[in-house]
């Protein structure tokens, strides 16, 4: 019962499609410098398993990014593993308003609006991955290829 008290629409599908996972809380200001290097510290976990999601815009289509902390989102790759000629990062409040979660909070999972998903090739080589549970200060464990499955993702290297 303790995956369904987070209640966040990511724990919830991931609840209900039958996926191990685990949670993590920790205690990090989003507006930290070196967030993600702060939030893996806290996690006590490699900071290569930790991803961020990020929404950018391909060709005026929104799409959803997740990339490893350590590095940065290559939007020229981002581009054209989605088909796309060319991308930049999407407006916060579109973001926000398109997935349904705040910044900082960002899930790949439960999104209110089911977006085209590419996952870095990094991720492929991992046993667990971590990404935001869908609110800040949580993060959600598990298997790359259950993310996939989940978000219809494809994978290629958009990481610089």
């Amino acid at each position: 019962m303790a995956k369904k008290a987070a209640g966040t629409p990511a724990t919830v599908l991931l609840t209900a499609q039958k996926v191990a996972h685990e949670l993590h809380p920790y205690d990090v200001s989003p507006d930290a410098p070196h967030y993600g290097a702060l939030v893996a510290a806290a996690l006590g976990v490699d900071p290569a398993v930790l991803f961020k999601t990020l929404i950018a815009e391909v060709d005026g289509t929104l799409t959803v990014a997740v990339v490893p902390v350590t590095g940065d989102l290559d939007l020229k790759a981002l581009a054209a593993a989605a088909g796309g000629k060319r991308a930049v990062l999407a407006d916060r409040a579109a973001a926000e308003r398109s997935s349904g979660y705040v910044r900082g909070g960002i899930s790949p999972l439960g999104q209110r609006k089911r977006l085209a998903t590419v996952i870095d090739d990094s991720a492929l080589g991992l046993e667990l991955m971590y990404v935001s549970a869908g609110r800040r200060g949580l993060q959600v464990s598990l298997a790359p290829a259950d993310l996939i499955r989940l978000t219809a993702a494809t994978t290629a290297q958009i990481r610089t």
